[in-house]
């Protein structure tokens, strides 16, 4: 059998034309080709975590609203500390925030932008009584490089065995998990969901404040420091 056919004897050309994620992969190779990068320094990036998440698997998160979302406990690069989403129900709505980098050079040129401006406008979210807590797939060391080169003031979590990121099915591609944001009511409760697309990769930071506003119940004595 040809190495081009399949098993099923089909052309492997054929059958990569007529397949979603493969057209998938083809057009987000072609949009990143026009973005600039965020660095030069490419080193560390061909990890074995880029290996286990280049193949492109679309989000399918089908989380219903008024239910409460997967529990999960990670480390807070940025306060060194463990963060159990658990800990919030019953005290402070949330937003658990995807996010998409690859070292602690390379950002996903789709995402760095909004990491900048989720933190420029951290205490807003705050200020309503709102937990952000963003979760990248960077490892322990990555992310603290992260935390100081863009003196972030919200919550890093670094999850690199992308547990917390399939649990989510929030999807990957191109050697990282896809981006999407979730809030979560005082309960626990899913409020709000958006997932990657290519003509909106994050929810803008104006509508995950029109929905920290729609939720926001302030209880300064009970936050979780």
């Amino acid at each position: 059998m040809s190495y081009a056919r399949s098993r099923w004897g089909c052309d492997m050309r054929t059958f990569a034309r007529s397949n979603p994620l493969f057209n998938s992969y083809r057009a987000e190779l072609t949009m990143l080709k026009s973005i600039p990068l965020t660095s030069t320094d490419f080193r560390g990036l061909l990890s074995p975590r880029f290996f286990k998440n280049f193949f492109p698997i679309p989000a399918t998160n089908q989380s219903y609203y008024e239910v409460a979302t997967p529990d999960f406990e990670l480390p807070d690069l940025t306060h060194n500390r463990r963060v159990h989403l658990r800990d919030y129900r019953g005290k402070q709505p949330v937003i658990v925030a995807f996010t998409r980098i690859f070292t602690e050079k390379q950002y996903c040129p789709l995402c760095f932008p909004h990491i900048v401006e989720l933190n420029e406008r951290y205490q807003q979210f705050t200020d309503l009584g709102v937990e952000v807590l963003m979760v990248t797939s960077t490892d322990t060391r990555q992310s603290k490089i992260v935390v100081r080169d863009l003196d972030l003031k919200l919550p890093l979590l670094s999850d690199p065995d992308g547990q917390v990121f399939r649990a989510y099915r929030v999807g990957q591609a191109l050697g990282a998990p896809l981006p999407a944001q979730f809030v979560l009511d005082r309960n626990g409760k899913l409020c709000y969901k958006h997932l990657f697309s290519f003509l909106e990769p994050n929810a803008s930071i104006e509508t995950l404040l029109e929905q920290a506003h729609s939720i926001a119940q302030p209880v300064p004595n009970e936050v979780i420091g």
